[in-house]
């Protein structure tokens, strides 16, 4: 079967469980099909490539499934003309899918290898308006100014309260945070005045966020 009818057919079936979980956001599925998710993933996974399935990709990383990735970027309710930063770069997908539905979008990892890669492929899809850097994101990243959205895709053992000034006022980041019983929960946290009104959503198979650049990868 030709890759383009294996892609458009992967994002057929992707719609439809999405759409059985209530997810029918035009803008965003536009968003998706029009970022072509197998340029994302290893060439040995590219069957997988919409699938729900975790994904292994370089530096130990690793792509969550189709649908998670979705989900998440349903949750954040990203809108035009707003500035997005998305902590934990990997493949690029989530970061040009939302290059596509934001003003501008700060991507950042740990490993140059990523970053690298990501950056080919933003290059490839004409995603102008997606900047990939390698950084230590575990504080976000101070100095760039605020923003309306915020993704994190590493897991935090606390309340990250330190980013509240890095959101604009009525923001929202989404987040994983590890419960004391070890499982990790996503969050969505809107910033009303100085503070975090917090919304648990569920559970991610994310780990730890990890200080500082790679100093190899």
């Amino acid at each position: 079967m030709k890759s383009g009818m294996v892609e458009k057919e992967g994002f057929a079936a992707l719609v439809l469980r999405l759409r059985s979980e209530g997810i029918s956001d035009l803008d965003l599925l536009t968003a998706v099909e029009q970022t072509q998710r197998s340029l994302f993933v290893p060439p040995s996974a590219a069957e997988d490539a919409y699938s729900s399935r975790t994904i292994p990709i370089d530096c130990g990383a690793f792509m969550e499934g189709a649908d998670l990735a979705v989900r998440l970027l349903h949750r954040l309710q990203v809108k035009p003309g707003q500035r997005v930063l998305d902590i934990g770069t990997g493949s690029g997908f989530t970061a040009a899918v939302l290059g596509r539905m934001a003003e501008r979008v700060l991507t950042v990892d740990r490993y140059k290898t990523l970053t690298t890669g990501a950056q080919g492929r933003m290059d490839k899809l004409g995603l102008r308006n997606v900047v990939v850097r390698q950084a230590d994101g575990i504080n976000g990243m101070p100095g760039e100014g605020t923003f309306d959205r915020i993704l994190v895709t590493g897991a935090f053992t606390a309340m990250p309260r330190f980013y509240a000034e890095q959101l604009v006022s009525g923001g929202a980041m989404i987040a994983p945070l590890i419960q004391e019983d070890g499982t990790c929960l996503m969050v969505r946290l809107t910033k009303t005045g100085s503070r975090f009104d917090r919304e648990d959503l569920f559970t991610v198979p994310y780990l730890p966020l990890v200080p500082r650049i790679a100093a190899a990868l």
